[in-house]
């Protein structure tokens, strides 16, 4: 490693985990241990690591790795922002998640991950007049990952997609920081309307599994919406809500329900 590379991994504790991460892997499984040094430990900053990795998944017949690599790259250089969410969203899925055990098994393999962060080079793409080429980005995003998040789409920090699988976030959804989703949650429209009319999940709120959050209504921050639930009117703030249409069934069980990650709905000791 070159000594300005030393500098830049002791600087940022997410790169200098996954970098040792991958030299683990690569010794423990020796049959992968060319996707680690390829992927990883061939790349100076966290940055050139995710842009190689995500274009060579995102590259095909229409727009090729390299191409791909060129404006992924171009993004995380114009806006650093990208880079510190890329980290929070790592630190997010490995705290949260009790299936991942490391920063590299979310890096290489979580599809949520890989998904949300070609949204942020998309939108990135979007804001920059380059619409074309974020739709185009989303469509592939889509059809790879079964995940469909409009380019407009405002999305914060911190954010962890589990499993994924089925995630739709409208053009004016806004989803602050801290939030997490689960496979099947909906963010859309309550209609043919135009203009801004989509959710606004505030922070650190709890999505359940296939739950649906319809209009331009608002998830208070701290709040949980039940799995399969069918949210159409506006949520208070550290509440849950649950059922179709959803109702206020209690308070929100925690104090940072995405995090906690508690889906159970009951009473809870406070409430019996």
């Amino acid at each position: 490693m070159s000594e300005a590379a030393e500098r830049v991994t002791f600087c940022d504790p997410i790169w200098s985990a996954l970098r040792a991460q991958a030299v683990e892997l690569a010794g423990m499984e020796p049959s992968i241990a060319s996707l680690a040094h390829a992927t990883i430990l061939n790349h100076e900053r966290l940055e050139d690591a995710l842009s190689y990795h995500l274009a060579r998944k995102i590259g095909g017949e229409e727009l090729s790795a390299m191409q791909s690599r060129e404006f992924f790259g171009e993004a995380l250089e114009a806006d650093g922002g990208i880079g510190d969410a890329v980290r929070a969203d790592l630190s997010a899925v490995v705290e949260r998640d009790p299936a991942c055990h490391s920063f590299i098994q979310a890096f290489l393999f979580f599809k949520g991950f890989h998904a949300l962060q070609c949204h942020r080079i998309a939108h990135w793409l979007w804001g920059s007049g380059r619409t074309t080429l974020a739709y185009f980005l989303q469509s592939r995003v889509s059809g790879l990952f079964a995940v469909d998040i409009h380019p407009a789409a405002r999305i914060g920090r911190g954010l962890m997609m589990d499993h994924a699988t089925g995630i739709v976030i409208g053009e004016t959804a806004v989803v602050e920081d801290d939030v997490s989703m689960l496979h099947g949650v909906t963010l859309g429209g309550s209609g043919k309307e135009k203009g801004d009319r989509h959710p606004k999940i505030r922070h650190g709120v709890l999505l359940s599994a296939g739950a649906k959050v319809l209009g331009n209504i608002e998830v208070g921050e701290y709040s949980r919406v039940g799995a399969g639930s069918v949210v159409l009117s506006s949520v208070p703030a550290h509440c849950t809500v649950a059922g179709v249409p959803a109702r206020v069934i209690g308070c929100a069980g925690s104090d940072r329900p995405s995090q906690s990650m508690d889906q159970s709905i009951g009473p809870t000791a406070s409430e019996t």
